[in-house]
């Protein structure tokens, strides 16, 4: 039940479309899926965990992340300075696997924070969960969720995973924006760019 596949690299542009129409689990304007207890790593290094009623910022952005995955490796930079930019405007990032290979679990995640300084806690769900409660199908798979823990974005952090230097839209940082400035998101819903997430089949 808890083995999964490795994901293939998909790169894809990023295409924005309305909302409800890429993920088929939630969608925008939804409460957020609970979650609680997830083993994680701090910032710091130590063991930590991910539980949302804990996150008291107005603003939360999940992302899923996969050690192993060349796509979230092109990104873990942009990640870290989104992360950093946006530390006191009361907006929380927090990430999390659900890929049951050794580069993905809690040992990988740590040696790949220490080695990257990421700045922000990293969870790992054995049980993939959160993963299939969110719909995430790619890494990085992005969720902005609003004070009220509604989901107000889905999808790419921008529109070329693969090569920041040719980024010409920002749309995880314009739904944030937007959300703390009071406003809608005028972007709500885009494809997620990145390796797919191979989900064990119930029995």
């Amino acid at each position: 039940m808890r083995k999964i596949l490795l994901g293939l690299a998909v790169v894809a542009l990023a295409v924005p479309v309305f909302a409800d129409h890429f993920n088929k689990i939630v969608k925008v304007g939804d409460k957020a899926p609970d979650f609680s207890g997830i083993p994680a790593v701090s910032p710091s290094g130590e063991q930590s965990s991910l539980t949302l009623s804990d996150l008291k910022e107005d603003v939360v952005v999940l992302v899923f992340l996969a050690n192993h995955c060349p796509v979230v490796q092109a990104c873990d930079d942009r990640i870290i300075d989104f992360a950093n930019d946006y530390k006191d405007k009361s907006v929380k990032l927090v990430a999390v696997s659900v890929n049951d290979i050794n580069q993905d679990r809690l040992p990988g995640i740590k040696s790949h924070m220490k080695e990257k300084k990421l700045n922000y806690t990293y969870g790992y769900d054995e049980s993939q969960a959160i993963g299939r409660a969110y719909g995430a199908t790619n890494t990085p798979h992005f969720f902005v969720l609003d004070k009220e823990r509604k989901i107000r974005y889905i999808g790419a952090m921008d529109d070329n995973a693969m090569h920041e230097s040719k980024v010409t839209k920002h749309y995880l940082r314009d739904a944030v924006d937007a959300l703390l400035a009071g406003k809608t998101p005028q972007v709500e819903e885009t494809r997620a760019a990145g390796c797919s997430v191979k989900y064990k089949k119930s029995k």
